[in-house]
């Protein structure tokens, strides 16, 4: 939410377009959708443990657009 919040901003200071601001938006949900179905695809205890070592880029990250 933290990098969505960022681009409304820049958005509302005029530093970036609608279009820019909704990439932000809709990255966030793929990479909402990702890291839901991981931790309903497995064991809650190993997915807790996993989530808490890794850092919350890796779910920003696998929420970006394919580059084709």
């Amino acid at each position: 939410m933290e990098r969505v919040g960022v681009e409304i901003e820049r958005f509302r200071a005029g530093e970036v377009d609608a279009f820019e601001a909704d990439q932000a938006l809709f990255q966030y949900s793929r990479a909402a959708k990702e890291l839901w179905k991981f931790c309903n695809g497995a064991d809650v205890e190993w997915v807790a443990a996993d989530i808490r070592e890794r850092a919350p880029n890796q779910w920003w990250e696998r929420g970006a657009p394919r580059r084709r």
